[in-house]
């Protein structure tokens, strides 16, 4: 983890900055042993960045607006699958800055193993790793 100098920063660097000193982000590679151990991989990228891009195999699509109900273990709105509190959870966005600002907000809601894919989909692409273009688990 890389320590930050916050007195140097202002607005959305800071906060952004902020947010990621919690957090123990994953490259691609760690990213998709997490999912291969049980991890949840939430993307909240746009449908149009995802069929510019592609899906990710075994994502949860969940829009950004109602992540937080969606996966919130004491939320009556959640999925499924977040009902355990301890289980990691890996969000992704395009480049990785909105996926840090929502592992920050997950984990203030008590979720103390979110945390975010540095570099967002695009890493994942740079390190070669696969897309799919098959349905996606969209979830509202």
């Amino acid at each position: 983890m890389t320590t930050v100098d916050l007195r140097n920063l202002t607005g959305v660097d800071a906060v952004l900055a902020r947010a990621r000193a919690g957090l123990r982000r994953l490259d691609p590679h760690e990213t998709r042993a997490a999912v291969t151990a049980g991890a949840l991989l939430i993307d909240t990228r746009t449908d149009v960045q995802r069929r510019q891009q592609g899906s990710l195999p075994g994502a949860i699509v969940i829009d950004r607006t109602v992540l937080e109900w969606r996966l919130d273990p004491e939320s009556p709105h959640r999925i499924p699958e977040a009902a355990d509190p301890d289980r990691v959870i890996v969000v992704v966005c395009r480049q990785g800055y909105s996926s840090s600002l929502a592992a920050a907000s997950l984990r203030a809601v008590g979720l103390r193993n979110a945390t975010d894919l540095a570099g967002g989909v695009e890493a994942w692409l740079a390190a070669g790793l696969p897309t799919t273009t098959g349905p996606e688990d969209v979830r509202f």
